[in-house]
This record gives C-alpha cells, sequence and structure tokens, in this order.
C-alpha cells in the first residue's frame, strides 16, 4: 500500500543545532501513527518540516506520491494536509458555524461567493465534533475543550488526505481526552492518514497503530505502542536508566510531622486544565520526590505552593494557608524553589550569586553558609569569581542549587535539577543530594522525569499523569506497581 505521506531522510539545522537527523516516516490511509518523545526531540519541527511552516535542509515529503519538501503551506494544504495547532487562536467577533464555513470555502478568487450547501455541511461537521449545540456561540463563551474540538474542525472541513494533530490532550480532563480519543478514531474509518505528536506514549497508546519514538532530533524506535514502551533505549530517555533505590537510617521526628500539606489543588492555564484536584503532602525532614513526564503538572504544582500562580483548593504550611501570602512572602516563611530555569544572575560571579541569597543572614552567617555550600560543590569554590554565564550547564545548576540553599529554606523545591546535564554532572549532584539526604536536616521537594536520579533520593514518591497524582507510595513498591507503567 502507498503511503498517503511518506517523509524519508528528512533533516532540519538551525544554524549549528541538528533538530532532526535523517528521519523516515510513512502513514497510509486508515492510518494512525503516533510521532513521540521528550520536549527538545525534534517532533514539533518534523511536523512544521512536513506542513512547510519550515524548510527542510535535506529529505523527501511526499504526500499521495507529490513531492511538497520545501513547497509554502498553503500549497501542501491545498494539496491535501490538515493540521491541528494545540494552541487556538480563533476570530472573536465569529461565532462556531461562522469559523467552520470559513474553513469551507474554496481556495479559487473566482469563487469566492458558497453555494447553499456550505451551511449544512458546516453544521454536520459540528455535530460530527461535538459542537452541534454551541454553534451560535462565540469563541470566548466556550470551554478548552470545545476549542480544541473547534481547530478539528477547521482541519477536518478541508477533507485532508493527511491529518497532523499537535499535542492531542494537552489541558484536557481524562473524560475529555476519552471523547477526543473516540473522535480521532474515526478518522481512521474515513480513510484519513492521522500523525499523532505527543511526549507520552501512553497518552496515545491505545489510539495509535504504530508509535515512533524519537530523541535528541534522531530516531530512537518504532512498533508497536507496548513494543515502544518496552524498549530499554525508549525507557532509559525517558527514565534515566536502571531504577534503584537507597535507604537511609531512621531519625526520630522524621515524616511524623506535616509540614506541607496540598490539598485538591487546580490550576487553569486560561481555559486549559495545568491541575486536578492534586493532594501531597511533605513531612518534616523527608525526601519526597514527584515523577512524571514533560507536561504532567510538576512545575505547575511547584508554582502553585510558591505562590507564582494562582490556583483552587488549599496549600497548607505548618497548618496555616498559604493563599494570599506573596511569593516572597512565602520564600521568606522557608519555602525556598529552584526553579528548572535556573533564573541565574548572568554577568555576576558565583559569589554574587550566592550572596543575593544569602542577603538577609548576618556576615558570619553567610561565611559559614558559603563554606558549607563550598563543601558540598567543590567546584563552585574553584569558580567562584567567574561570571555565572560562563559556567557550564552543569555547574549554574549547581550554582542555582546553591543559591537556593543560602536561604536556609525549611523546605528545598527543587524542579528538574537533572534537566540537560551530561553524565559525570549528573553523578555529582547526585552525591550531593545523598549528603543533603543523610546529613541534614532538610526536607526537599524533588520534581523529575529522571526516575533513576529521583528514586534513590526519596522517601516517599508521587507519580503526577496528565495533571493528575495517579500513584503514591514507597521507593521500593514503584518499580513494581509504577515503573512499567510510566511510559
Amino acid at each position: 500500500m502507498t503511503a498517503l505521506l511518506d517523509v524519508t531522510g528528512l533533516t532540519k539545522r538551525f544554524g549549528g543545532l541538528v533538530a532532526v537527523k535523517d528521519i523516515d516516516l510513512a502513514v497510509s490511509a486508515g492510518e494512525i501513527v503516533g510521532l513521540i518523545g521528550p520536549n527538545g526531540s525534534g517532533k514539533s519541527t518534523v511536523m512544521k518540516c512536513i506542513m512547510g511552516i519550515e524548510r527542510p535542509n535535506a529529505g523527501s515529503v511526499r504526500i499521495d506520491g507529490t513531492e511538497v519538501a520545501g513547497w509554502p503551506t498553503h500549497r501542501i494544504a491545498r494539496l491535501g494536509v490538515g493540521l491541528v495547532f494545540q494552541h487556538s487562536h480563533p476570530l472573536h467577533r465569529q461565532t462556531i458555524l461562522e469559523h467552520i464555513k470559513l474553513a469551507l470555502l474554496p481556495d479559487n478568487l473566482l469563487m469566492l461567493a458558497t453555494d447553499h450547501g456550505v451551511t449544512r455541511r458546516a453544521e454536520e461537521i459540528a455535530a460530527r465534533v461535538g459542537l452541534a449545540q454551541v454553534v451560535n456561540r462565540l469563541p470566548r463563551t466556550l470551554p478548552f475543550a470545545d476549542l480544541r474540538r473547534l481547530e478539528l474542525a477547521k482541519a477536518i472541513a478541508r477533507n485532508p488526505k493527511v491529518l497532523l494533530v499537535d499535542e492531542p490532550f494537552a489541558g484536557l480532563t481524562a473524560a475529555e481526552v476519552a471523547d477526543f480519543s473516540d473522535l480521532i478514531a474515526s478518522f481512521r474509518a474515513d480513510g484519513h492518514a492521522v500523525l499523532l505528536v505527543d511526549h507520552n506514549v501512553k497518552g496515545v497508546a491505545a489510539l495509535v497503530d504504530r508509535v515512533k519514538a524519537m530523541y535528541l532530533g534522531e530516531h530512537v524506535a518504532e512498533g508497536s505502542a507496548e513494543e515502544v514502551m518496552s524498549n530499554e533505549t525508549v525507557r532509559r530517555v525517558y527514565l534515566g536508566g536502571k531504577i534503584e533505590t537507597a535507604a537511609r537510617p531512621e531519625r526520630e521526628g522524621k515524616g511524623r510531622t506535616p509540614l506541607l500539606n496540598v490539598r485538591g489543588i487546580g490550576v487553569l492555564y486560561g481555559k486549559a486544565t495545568a491541575l486536578e484536584d492534586v493532594s501531597i503532602h511533605v513531612g518534616e525532614g523527608e525526601f519526597v520526590s514527584v515523577v512524571g513526564l514533560n507536561g504532567a503538572g510538576k512545575t505547575t504544582l511547584f508554582n502553585a505552593i510558591s505562590g507564582l500562580v494562582p490556583y483552587s483548593g488549599t496549600v497548607e504550611w505548618k497548618g496555616e494557608p498559604l493563599k494570599g501570602m506573596t511569593a516572597g512572602g512565602i520564600a521568606r516563611a522557608g519555602i525556598v524553589q529552584c526553579p528548572e530555569t535556573r533564573e541565574l544572575f548572568g554577568d555576576m560571579s558565583v559569589r554574587e550569586n550566592l550572596e543575593l541569597g544569602g542577603q538577609h543572614l548576618t556576615v558570619g552567617d553567610a561565611a559559614t553558609q558559603l563554606d558549607w555550600l563550598f563543601g558540598l560543590f567543590p567546584r563552585l569554590k574553584e569558580r567562584v569569581r567567574q561570571a555565572a554565564r560562563t559556567l557550564s550547564g552543569g555547574e549554574q545548576q549547581m550554582l542555582a542549587i546553591a543559591r537556593a540553599l543560602m536561604m536556609r529554606p525549611k523546605l528545598l523545591v527543587l524542579d528538574e535539577p537533572t534537566l540537560g546535564l551530561a553524565p559525570v554532572i549528573l553523578e555529582q549532584l547526585s552525591k550531593a543530594m545523598e549528603t543533603l539526604r543523610q546529613t541534614t536536616d532538610i526536607t526537599v521537594l524533588l520534581g523529575e522525569q529522571n526516575v533513576t536520579f529521583a528514586l534513590p533520593h526519596a522517601d516517599r514518591v508521587y507519580v503526577l499523569e496528565h495533571s493528575r497524582v495517579v500513584w503514591e507510595g514507597d521507593p521500593a513498591r514503584f518499580a513494581a506497581e509504577a515503573g512499567a507503567g510510566l511510559l
């Protein structure tokens, strides 16, 4: 069978960065293929090259046998490719029905007057995607899921041979995911070739016929969802390697005093659900890891705790609610977050960045804290006068953690500290974490995709998936109960 979408040797460079390298991909009529990989794998770049949004440096893109690599987007769309964007950007003064009718307009400027059947066809499309009851409403009055349905409706109005769907389930509730899965599955029966781009193989597993996994722009694995999820290379890419745990001596009072209590937290970004009814707790002196794939909601959870985003539900610190406090007030109360983006002052030296973190300390206490941190991270002592922007990525991560520790937090919140780090730096960071865990009374809340880094340093583990907590337990139980299902 000839593939409706046939990609061979696709390569895309941005300056010296190779975003996509020699990728082959084929999707036949009536087939749904998932293209998955962690953030930064090159998935979206592949999709943009297919659609003509980006021009590939090398390779072939054929739509039903016609070479389209390098064509402008409008010509590729006219040939039969539809794209469902992750983020909706509707026309705010047009109704839902008018949006679909616009998508049904002919391409020919000599045929601007539409036939009388266009309204009926638009109503049929609206009914198919579940918008029949809201066709006369404006986009701003609709929930997020209906805006996603509108994007689907506009794409299928062109009756495309090939349908590209970007992150189909992002921001949807579990019930909405089920509805969307049924809707996308119906395109198979219509003979469309569907390419789903997602970071989570588990999210598309029940829907796709095949899965192709990418990492850092290159092919990793291909096969059924089950085969890809069990592939050792894929698991190493997502989870970091073999899962191990490490116990520590029990100390009186550890884990008994409730320090942080998060109950029923919900967060919306616009109309998209970022967190839904999430509850966790952290006992005094505990190391608690929140693991999950990119997009699961880890950063949003930490930002809610730190007072950086509005939320519903309750966050209690030492039994008192934090809602209404500023982020600065929360930090002064003892909750200090080291963000995924590090947020260092690049033109300031290592020492100056650290001194900013310890500006509330006396001169003597600051000196004592600096000495302790230089023992924890010897590389920083070697580079104490060096500008932060000139440090390696691993050294910058050490500095970000050290600056947070200069505040002498009661609870240290670490968001993806291993992101993008080389194995040798991971080992050094792991030793520093274990020193904290074994020799201090500090409490740590760690968010990580890299399970092999998160588990050895954890007393308890939460698994966050699609904005919800789906598992909680002891690290020793993780591999048996949750590890196999994380992907």
